[in-house]
This record gives C-alpha cells, sequence and structure tokens, in this order.
C-alpha cells in the first residue's frame, strides 16, 4: 500500500477532486495548511500599509491506495494540479506498512 501526499494550490482543489472523483478515487483526507516553498511569500497592502505574507495557503491532499494505483493517482494529480507557475505544490509517495479499520478490524487491502 502507498500514502499518496499532494501540497496544491487550494484554488485547484475543486478540480483535484473531480478528476480524482473520475478516476475513481472514494475516499481522501483533505486539510488546509501553511507553507512555504521556492515560491516564498508575496507582498500585500492593508489599509495602505505594505506587509509580507510568507506562509501561503494551501491544500494538503492524503489518499490511501493500493500499489498498482500509485503511479496513475500521482498524474492525475500533478495534471489536475498544474498551472505552470511556481507555487503549484508538490506530490510525494510513501509505503504504508499497516491499516487497521477501527471499526472492523479489516487489515490492509480490505480496510482501505
Amino acid at each position: 500500500m502507498k500514502l499518496v501526499t499532494a501540497i496544491v494550490r487550494p484554488e485547484k482543489f475543486p478540480q483535484i477532486k473531480t478528476a480524482l472523483e473520475e478516476y475513481g478515487i472514494q475516499g481522501m483526507t483533505v486539510q488546509n495548511v501553511h507553507g512555504y516553498g521556492q515560491q516564498r511569500g508575496h507582498t500585500e497592502v492593508y489599509r495602505g500599509a505594505e506587509y509580507t505574507v510568507d506562509l501561503l495557503e494551501k491544500t494538503r491532499i492524503e489518499i490511501l491506495i493500493e500499489d498498482a494505483e500509485a503511479q496513475s493517482v500521482v498524474g492525475v494529480l500533478v495534471s489536475s494540479a498544474n498551472t505552470g507557475r511556481a507555487g503549484d505544490g508538490k506530490v510525494w509517495v510513501v509505503d504504508v506498512t499497516e491499516v487497521v479499520r477501527v471499526r472492523t478490524g479489516e487489515r490492509d487491502d480490505t480496510a482501505i
């Protein structure tokens, strides 16, 4: 099993969610997060005062998937999140050694 995690632009999430659902993803965890990478921050003006926003709003998506589906899911995430600009995000995949469904006690692939 794999855990696919993506950090993406929040405004792209509706498009990403639709693409994942069309692919057949039935569950995901989504969080609003803050951070920065190469994009860094940006300057804004509020009531005439200029200030720097260092941590940018992003959306974190986590999907637990069978090994064979991981690269396809990465492809869906990358194609639906891409704008071609700095700050589009990152996707990474890690191995998961065990999963247990709390309600039933099912394990591993049957617990996904």
